[in-house]
C-alpha cells in the first residue's frame, strides 16, 4: 500500500518543493515560525516587506518590536511572532551567527520554533532527511490509514518514518503537505479524482 502511495504522490508532485519564499537561511526559520496558524501565502506576503526592510540579521535584530508588529499583523498571533522574530534575530547575533548553524539543539531552543519547525527548516536548508506533521500531513496519514485517528503529531511521525524510506522522508514531507493543501482538504476534498480513495478512512 505505500509503495501505491508513494508512486501516486510522485506522480502529481515529482519535484515537490516548499512553498515559503526566502533568500537566506534565517528567512526561512522564520517564514516557518510565522506560518503557524496562518497560510504560507501570507506569510510570503508579509516577509517579502519584512526581508526588504531589514536585509540582514543584524538590521532585523535591531527593529523596532512595534514595526515588526505592523508589517506582519496580517498573520495570526502576530504580537507575539513578531518578539519572536526579534528574539530570533538577536539571539542568532548574540552567538556569534551570521547563519543558522546545522544543529537541532540550537534551532529548537531559539523562541517560538519547535520540533517541526527545525524539521521543516533542516530538510531544506541543510537535506537532513526529516519528516515534519503539520495540520496536512496529519490529515492525510490518518485519512490513507498511515497513522491512527487519536495520534498526535510525535506518534504520526515515528510511524511514517517506519513506513517511508529515509532517503524518501523529505520529498515525501513536502508531498503529502502539497496533497493535504490542493487535494486531500480538511473541507471539500477531491475523493472523487483520488487514486487513493479505496484506502480513505474519511467517512
Amino acid at each position: 500500500m505505500i509503495s501505491e502511495v508513494l508512486d501516486y504522490l510522485d506522480s502529481l508532485y515529482p519535484n515537490p518543493k516548499c512553498e515559503l519564499n526566502y533568500r537566506k537561511d534565517y528567512e526561512l526559520l522564520i517564514a516557518v515560525m510565522l506560518s503557524a496558524q496562518t497560510t504560507d501565502k501570507r506569510v510570503n506576503k508579509v516577509t517579502e516587506v519584512l526581508f526588504k526592510k531589514y536585509p540582514s540579521i543584524k538590521t532585523l535584530s535591531e527593529a523596532e518590536i512595534s514595526d515588526i508588529e505592523d508589517i506582519i499583523k496580517e498573520i495570526g498571533t502576530f504580537r507575539r511572532k513578531a518578539v519572536y522574530v526579534h528574539e530570533i534575530a538577536n539571539k542568532l547575533c548574540d552567538d556569534g551567527y551570521d547563519c543558522v548553524p546545522n544543529d537541532r539543539k540550537y534551532i529548537e531552543s531559539l523562541p517560538g520554533v519547535g520540533h517541526k519547525s527545525a524539521n521543516v527548516f533542516l530538510s531544506n536548508i541543510y537535506e537532513e532527511p526529516a519528516i515534519a506533521v503539520d495540520t496536512h500531513v496529519a490529515r492525510v496519514s490518518k485519512r490513507l490509514g498511515l497513522a491512527s485517528k487519536n495520534d498526535d503529531v510525535k506518534k504520526i511521525e515515528n510511524k511514517l518514518m517506519k513506513k517511508i524510506p529515509k532517503d524518501r522522508w523529505s520529498k515525501t514531507h513536502h508531498q503529502l503537505v502539497l496533497f493535504g493543501r490542493y487535494y486531500c482538504k480538511a473541507t471539500n476534498p477531491d475523493c472523487i479524482n483520488c487514486k487513493l480513495k479505496n484506502y480513505c478512512k474519511k467517512k
